[in-house]
């Protein structure tokens, strides 16, 4: 019994020896790269909060109204709705149309059976023509109807150029504050095409979200001249960047357009700079491009996610 004892007592000081030496050994094999929290790698295909609102969309949105929505309409159906599914799959779940663009009842066909809720839905009113409140409710719903959907996740009153913009289309923001309050939409701004306009979107309370052209070489973007096709000029990005920034400031959502110049960048480096710097852009939550390829799409892609790194 006594051997036996001293066997065991040696063998458990030997044990709690090895033990003791692993705690204290066990530190020197954690580097301080694994002991560091691990940066997060921002992708394209995130879900991104739209500023303050609490409502979210994939870093990257799929347009259907480059020229006015014939580019996507000339695929055909079967072209679109094959585009938009690969465009869903590479984690994409944003979804930018109008009015105007004629490509609703498109995306209601190709969007079909997908899960709603994983979607983001984004529509524009033009805001000429409608005369009345009443007008626009019923166009809302109209929308609604076009697009196979009880609710749209943003509504956006459709290319303002005037300083003024909000006391000529009080009628229509009546109707989408009315529209939000029935939950048949999520959120309401403007999409802006010069800057007097987003001036006063950003001061304006009841714009929560803002859709503004964007790119650093200053092709198809805003001026201060209160039209939407005034030649266009790099020397005004630094002024819509700083409202960019007090739009974020307010809580404001801002979805960069045009980042592309509307597909004429033609030279891969430009559609690269581009990317860089609209991600780049403090207070830029998501950027919307239009595809007429799944190549487009993965290019895309591959580039915001090529930006992010570097940003």
């Amino acid at each position: 019994m006594r051997n036996t004892y001293n066997v065991n007592r040696r063998d458990f000081l030997k044990t709690s020896a090895v033990a003791a030496g692993a705690v204290l050994v066990a530190p020197s094999f954690v580097s301080a790269e694994d002991q560091a929290p691990q940066k997060k790698i921002r992708t394209a295909a995130d879900q991104v909060e739209l500023g303050n609102t609490g409502v979210k969309l994939s870093r990257l949105g799929f347009g259907t109204g480059t020229s006015s929505g014939n580019v996507q309409r000339a695929l055909g159906h079967e072209g679109f709705n094959s585009l938009i599914r690969h465009a869903y799959d590479k984690g994409i779940t944003y979804f930018d149309t109008a009015e105007s663009y004629q490509t609703h009842s498109w995306l209601k066909e190709a969007l079909k059976g997908l899960p709603r809720e994983k979607l983001f839905i984004q529509t524009k009113m033009p805001g000429w023509g409608v005369k009345t409140a009443d007008e626009a409710f019923e166009k809302i719903e109209k929308y609604l109807t076009e697009l196979g959907t009880d609710y749209i996740d943003s509504l956006l009153i459709h290319c303002q150029t005037a300083k003024d913009w909000d006391t000529k289309m009080t009628h229509v923001m009546e109707a989408m504050s009315k529209a939000k309050e029935k939950k048949l939409i999520r959120v309401h701004g403007i999409s802006t095409h010069s800057i007097p306009a987003i001036r006063t979107g950003v001061a304006s309370d009841w714009v929560q979200t803002l859709l503004v052209r964007l790119n650093p070489q200053g092709h198809i973007t805003d001026t201060e001249d209160e039209t939407w096709n005034s030649p266009s000029s790099v020397k005004f990005i630094p002024e819509v960047v700083k409202q960019i920034k007090n739009a974020t400031a307010k809580g404001k959502g801002v979805i960069a357009m045009k980042l592309i110049g509307e597909g004429n960048f033609k030279k891969a480096e430009d559609r690269q700079k581009a990317m860089n710097f609209v991600m780049a852009t403090e207070g830029v939550n998501s950027a919307v491009v239009g595809f007429k390829s799944t190549a487009e799409v993965d290019e895309s892609i591959e580039r915001m996610n090529s930006a992010l790194k570097e940003s």
